[in-house]
């Protein structure tokens, strides 16, 4: 299985953008993203990470670097990982627990990708990191799971496609159980 997340480790350099101040963290939560982005497939995300092209808004609830970044980007051929999973990203809730703890995949959903292996490719490695960090099924969560101050509505749809009317449902419960799934394989 490890084989077919096909991950390449691309870090952003330390002392760099989303990572010019390393802070540590003891990761217990994955928060699950969609880009949002029609024309960027995870190299092209991985770029832009270690280009300083993602920026975060000007708002007084800005992120704490300027930059957003993320622990790992998947899209339908591979998954890239940017930072380690024991340092913090801005990836969630600006100064909240969502950066603060969790771990951030983002999912491309670029125009002509696959997404549905998108998504596989998503939950198979989230099954990998929740068993490398004992993180339990039940801390796999939506970006949608943390509110981001200042910000109307709080709670973000995202990622848009796994959710059912702006929130978790069916579809966020299919895409956990095809985690867990993937979680026992990985145990046996």
């Amino acid at each position: 299985m490890r084989r077919e997340v096909n991950l390449k480790v691309d870090m952003v350099a330390a002392g760099t953008h989303g990572r010019k101040v390393v802070r540590p963290m003891t990761p217990r939560f994955i928060t699950i993203h969609a880009t949002e982005n029609p024309t960027a497939d995870a190299r092209q995300h991985s770029l832009a990470l270690k280009h300083g092209a993602l920026r975060s808004g000007k708002s007084p609830h800005g992120n704490r670097i300027g930059y957003l970044i993320w622990h790992f980007t998947v899209d339908e051929h591979q998954a890239i990982q940017h930072m380690p999973t024991n340092e913090q990203g801005e990836h969630a809730d600006f100064d909240g627990p969502g950066n603060r703890l969790s771990i951030g995949i983002e999912m491309c959903e670029n125009r002509g990708s696959n997404l549905r292996a998108t998504v596989e490719r998503t939950a198979k490695l989230t099954a990998i990191i929740m068993l490398r960090n004992g993180i339990p099924l039940s801390n796999v969560v939506p970006h949608y799971h943390w509110p981001r101050r200042g910000k109307h509505p709080p709670n973000k749809n995202c990622p848009h496609f796994l959710m059912d009317n702006g929130r978790p449902g069916p579809k966020w419960r299919a895409f956990l159980s095809r985690v867990d799934y993937y979680r026992r394989m990985l145990e046996h």
